[in-house]
């Protein structure tokens, strides 16, 4: 596809969007792909040559650079204490609580299955294994793993 906004969606060149996804406000660059039943949300970005694999969920915030890999069923957070209600019982609404952004740098790949927490930053080139929760930022060329993720190894 050419550039384009579509509902409030930038479109770089080529992007490949296959069904069922649900995108608004946000920023796909050129080439990049993104699998079906995906959700991202209004100002997320997703950089050039990404592949967004099916399930997953990109929240407002979250910012992908480009040559990202991320697998099945990601789900990024942008809040850290999350709430329906204000203390009153009212409910919440986009003036009661602050977006927290998370950061994607350059050639990471993010497992199938993984929780990224908000406020952190996953570095150049890091890979995080399958199914690992992030609660802090990932060091680039490094492998990290687990729930909490830490860091099992360096990668050239």
């Amino acid at each position: 596809m050419e550039k384009q906004n579509i509902n409030n969606v930038k479109l770089g060149k080529d992007v490949k969007i296959f069904d069922f996804v649900n995108l608004y406000g946000c920023t796909i660059g050129d080439y990049s792909k993104v699998g079906a039943f995906v959700e991202i949300q209004k100002n997320a970005f997703i950089g050039k040559n990404c592949k967004i694999s099916s399930h997953t969920f990109i929240c407002e915030g979250v910012h992908i650079e480009d040559n990202v890999f991320v697998g099945h069923n990601v789900t990024f957070t942008n809040d850290k204490y999350p709430s329906a209600v204000n203390e009153d019982g009212s409910m919440q609404s986009e003036e009661d609580w602050k977006v927290v952004e998370t950061f994607v740098q350059k050639g990471a790949s993010i497992g199938s299955s993984v929780t990224i927490l908000c406020g952190v930053t996953i570095g150049s080139n890091a890979v995080v294994g399958a199914g690992s929760v992030v609660t802090k930022d990932v060091p680039a060329n490094t492998v990290v793993a687990g729930v909490p993720a830490k860091v099992i190894k360096k990668v050239k």
